[in-house]
């Protein structure tokens, strides 16, 4: 088995729809007529259109690629920027023996300059990542290329980030995934957005609204920055989420002051079982926002909770917690869509005493599980 070079004659189709497997080597998808490049038929595979003979799949699955087929798959938007050699315009993360941390921007003929010498730009083009340069004072400096975490913890900001923690839980617990359509408000300075692009693919759709201009302008160029161009599944919209249009979205994640003012809006744009995740600062924006959504109707049960994050120093037998952490920076709050018309189970949960007003006027009765109810007005606690 050899792996084919692409034939740069043969047009490639890339769509943003997943294909539809059918039988014969020359399936499409389903509904639409298979395209011919040079009077040969055209297989899809995946997301990109490919000439001559199918690639073939054994018995468990594993895809191989035949004898003289052409395959061709672009890289995803910023990939070029996060490997291979060092060249012109990347972005290179030098750390001292002390762990302090400096970004360079690469040119040739330049020179990285700090108290303890100069560092030759010319000394890391063309090198690969981990290696170790030699400043001008005899500093020794390890290069490599910045994480997303470094990137958004050194960038230019306008409004507060949200943090590496919170935003990674943000993506899992909200299940943003490939290919997905996501809205979002309040883009801040970018770094959320740049984890949700990451998710989403470029095949995927992040829509953000952010009501200041300014904070939009710095995010668009934190996010260029960081994919190397503007990413192909991004629009930022200057304006209030909620006045949008938007409809069939899977995924919403709010940034923003008051997100309960916006959940007719969040309601409209997702599908059924799509999920909002909301994010706030202070415990009064948390109630506020659960109560909000779980009186809707059209949502089950919000999730709450918020994330501490602590090191730890391992040297021998010296283990113990770091004398610093990164502890509150905020709340999050899921939620999952119900289909139009359904009702939200009743929630069978005693409440903490005091969280709900004095009934003790009212007859109630209790049954066998310990959930009480009110008899004369039949709201189930």
């Amino acid at each position: 088995m050899t792996t084919a070079t692409p034939d740069p004659t043969v047009a490639t189709a890339v769509t943003s729809e997943p294909a539809t497997s059918e039988s014969g080597p020359t399936a499409s998808r389903a509904g639409e007529p298979t395209d011919t490049v040079g009077g040969e038929p055209t297989e899809v595979v995946g997301d990109v259109a490919t000439s001559g003979p199918a690639a073939s799949t054994d018995e468990v699955g594993t895809s191989t690629v035949d004898e003289g087929e052409s395959a061709f798959r672009p890289a995803p938007t910023g990939a070029s920027h996060r490997r291979g050699l060092f060249t012109k315009g990347d972005r290179v993360q030098l750390t001292d023996p002390k762990g302090r941390k400096h970004t360079v921007v690469l040119e040739p003929g330049k020179q990285f300059h700090t108290h303890r010498g100069a560092v030759e730009h010319d000394g890391l083009l063309g090198r690969p990542e981990g290696i170790v340069v030699t400043s001008t004072g005899g500093t020794d400096y390890l290069a490599l290329r910045p994480l997303l975490v470094d990137f958004v913890l050194s960038m230019p900001r306008g409004a507060t980030v949200v943090y590496p923690k919170d935003a990674g839980q943000i993506v899992t617990y909200a299940d943003i995934f490939p290919g997905a359509r996501v809205l979002e408000a309040g883009v801040g300075s970018g770094a959320l957005s740049c984890s949700l692009l990451r998710a989403i693919g470029d095949h995927g759709q992040l829509i953000s609204y952010e009501r200041r201009a300014d904070f939009a302008d710095i995010a668009r160029r934190n996010i260029e920055t960081f994919f190397g161009g503007p990413h192909p599944a991004h629009t930022i919209h200057v304006g209030d989420l909620a006045e949008t249009s938007e409809r069939d979205i899977d995924r919403v994640v709010l940034d923003m002051l008051a997100p309960w003012d916006v959940v007719d809006a969040v309601s409209a744009a997702l599908v059924p079982g799509g999920v909002v995740c909301a994010y706030v600062a202070t415990t009064t924006q948390l109630s506020r926002t659960v109560e909000t959504l779980r009186g809707h109707g059209t949502f089950a049960e919000p999730a709450a909770w918020e994330t501490m994050l602590r090191d730890w120093h391992v040297e021998g037998l010296a283990v113990r917690p770091g004398h610093r952490m990164v502890g509150h920076t905020g709340f999050l709050v899921t939620a999952r869509r119900m289909a139009d018309g359904v009702t939200p189970p009743v929630r069978r949960r005693r409440p903490a005493k005091g969280s709900l007003p004095d009934t003790t006027d009212s007859p109630t009765t209790t049954d066998a599980t310990g959930t009480t109810a009110i008899t004369d007005s039949a709201e189930v606690l």
